[in-house]
């Protein structure tokens, strides 16, 4: 870290697993994407339970391409902050045994690593979570090569949200294939990179899940009603579009908003899939929040410049509150629909006294 930048920190993730990750980069010769015209390909980071992790540099939270193309997307204005640092060990052996694995898709604009907070805890309780960007509707990509690819124009409107949470889907669908020839022990890295030790064998695409944040969420019941692998959801705070707004799912799923967006009585997508989900379903609020209190960005913001303050959209919310709420309602949900743990029933009722933040609405 350069001695005149202005740290940027994380919280650790609360488990008992230390965490490691690994990068690759996927590309799907089938699709041509829409955008480039090119073969589509994705970046993704897996992360996991690691055997141990002494002496391991931590991934960066985003590369120094993509690092400095967010900066200048905040014109100048963090240019003096050294953006934070991970938890996870990069490229460390992965503690033996086969988990769950949980696919994340990020919002719009926003990066795969803007649910780090989350994703590592996850981790940290035995989880093995793919976070996937997505060229051209994510935030700023940046490739092996240097290549940094940052969002296209014109992206935020009905349709061209259903354009894309369509790309999504299918980018989850290939990358839940590709971790099946992990699996089976292949290397679907583009380039052949080396992968840790123990992670074909920590798969267990028997037990799939998916979760993302707004456009992400969208994706997260997109490639639940596409493929059946997917056995569980979560959506933060995300409009739906898709075929799956109309027809909804049988199978689990939590939708997660605030009350500036109220998504049952404010959102005119998701009356519509909240009567069409036939399984488990709940949707409950975060109190005192705003859309981008479920990413690292609520952490973030008290560290700074505050006329940052109403761009990052972080709410009122205590930051370590919000970290807390959040992490505790996708893992309870998880190890409910994944690893059948009933005693994570009681925070998925808004009714535990550890996280009052955390509101029923409806189910």
């Amino acid at each position: 870290m350069a001695a005149d930048l202005m740290p940027i920190t994380l919280a650790g993730p609360s488990g008992p697993l230390p965490v490691g990750a690994v990068e690759l980069h996927l590309v799907d010769a089938a699709r041509t994407d829409p955008w480039s015209g090119r073969a589509r390909e994705v970046m993704v980071t897996v992360t996991y339970p690691a055997a141990e992790t002494r002496d391991r540099a931590v991934l960066p939270w985003l590369p120094a391409g993509a690092g400095q193309a967010l900066k200048a997307r905040f014109g100048g204005m963090v240019d003096g902050y050294a953006l934070p640092q991970t938890h996870s060990a990069a490229g460390a052996p992965v503690r033996p045994g086969r988990r769950p694995v949980l696919l994340h898709s990020p919002g719009y604009q926003a990066d795969r690593t803007f649910n780090t907070l989350l994703i590592e805890d996850l981790a940290s309780w035995g989880y093995v979570v793919v976070a996937v960007d997505h060229p051209y509707d994510s935030g700023e990509v940046e490739f092996p090569d240097g290549r940094v690819v940052v969002t296209g124009p014109d992206g935020a409107s009905d349709a061209a949200s259903a354009a894309g949470v369509a790309v999504r889907e299918a980018d989850l669908r290939f990358v839940l294939d590709q971790l099946g020839v992990l699996a089976r022990g292949g290397n679907p890295d583009a380039a052949g990179r080396r992968l840790p030790r123990g992670l074909c064998g920590a798969l267990d695409l028997e037990r799939v899940g998916v979760f993302g944040h707004s456009r992400g969420g969208a994706a997260a019941a997109a490639v639940m009603h596409a493929d059946e692998r997917v056995l569980a959801g979560v959506n933060l705070d995300g409009a739906v579009f898709g075929p799956v707004a109309r027809s909804g799912l049988d199978r689990p799923f939590l939708l997660m908003d605030t009350a500036v967006h109220d998504g049952l009585k404010q959102d005119p997508t998701w009356p519509p899939f909240w009567a069409q989900l036939t399984d488990w379903r709940r949707c409950l609020r975060l109190a005192d929040a705003a859309h981008n209190s479920f990413t690292d960005l609520v952490a973030l913001a008290p560290q700074l410049p505050a006329p940052l303050g109403p761009m990052l959209q972080a709410g009122s919310i205590p930051a370590d509150r919000a970290v807390a709420a959040v992490r505790a309602t996708v893992r309870a949900f998880f190890d409910l629909q994944l690893r059948g743990r009933s005693e994570a029933g009681q925070l998925l009722w808004g009714a535990s006294p550890r996280f009052p933040e955390i509101g029923y609405i409806a189910g």
